[in-house]
């Protein structure tokens, strides 16, 4: 019975551990959103990968990897999410997707309040660093949440489709399969509400810009996908003690 309780205990630890930094990555990567834009890394293009590279996505001969800095938190998400799905079954994945939504909106409301009252002069360290981040996180967080919300849907159900579709078996296909199409979704979903609503850069001035920004930012989270398979593979099994799968396939067949 202590035995048993103890497990019960674990479990829920990870649960609220995968939870905790599912929503921190979220609520980070709304807060600082657009406020910034970086470059991961820009390349000379050969002659014979710029025949091959549209004019679109690069500058004469160089491309340029930019990304908006909330981008790096956010496919963190996915993983979290995944790695919910896995062990603890759909339904507490979407449970934290709409938890995540809900803290979205309670951080919006809380900044909102901070914004109405009014400012105590010659008391306040950073009066227009504070209006400035609540100027790009409204537009940031509610573009966010639809998109959002949408593409980790998306996600969840595409994870069991594929689970389910193959007995439980093939890891690697459902994780991938799942997050880089969602992810797709949510790379063109909040930056298309973003440019229609003005809230990206002077610069980001036609649906061509826009194009180039959203294939960067699915690029990157494409290739993190890819990266996150073998964390994805190493956290389930290190984790196989918890295994709570309501679904009823065994996580640890031989594949």
């Amino acid at each position: 019975m202590e035995e048993r309780k103890t497990s019960l205990a674990k479990r829920d630890a990870l649960f609220l551990s995968l939870a905790g930094v599912f929503l921190t990555a979220l609520v980070l990567g709304n807060v600082i959103g657009t406020t910034k834009f970086v470059t991961l890394f820009s390349i000379h293009l050969p002659d014979w990968l710029k025949s091959l590279t549209p004019s679109l996505v690069r500058n004469e001969d160089i491309y340029i990897m930019s990304i908006p800095v909330g981008l790096i938190a956010y496919p963190i998400t996915f993983l979290a999410t995944d790695l919910i799905s896995e062990l603890f079954g759909r339904k507490k994945a979407q449970l934290v997707v709409w938890i995540g939504f809900g803290m979205n909106v309670f951080m919006l409301f809380l900044m909102s309040v901070g914004h109405w009252l009014p400012n105590t002069g010659g008391v306040s360290g950073g009066i227009q660093l504070f209006e400035g981040v609540y100027e790009f996180m409204v537009g940031n967080t509610i573009a966010s949440m639809i998109a959002y919300l949408t593409a980790q849907t998306v996600d969840v159900r595409l994870f069991h489709f594929w689970k389910n579709l193959t007995g439980g078996k093939h890891l690697w296909l459902r994780n991938n399969a799942s997050t880089m199409f969602s992810q797709l979704v949510d790379s063109t979903a909040i930056l298309t509400i973003l440019y229609l609503a003005g809230n990206l850069g002077d610069n980001v001035n036609s649906v061509a810009t826009l194009i180039i920004l959203i294939i960067n930012s699915y690029l990157f989270k494409f290739f993190f996908a890819l990266f996150d398979t073998p964390l994805f593979y190493l956290g389930v099994r290190f984790l196989k003690h918890y295994d709570e799968d309501p679904s009823g396939h065994s996580l640890y067949e031989s594949e």
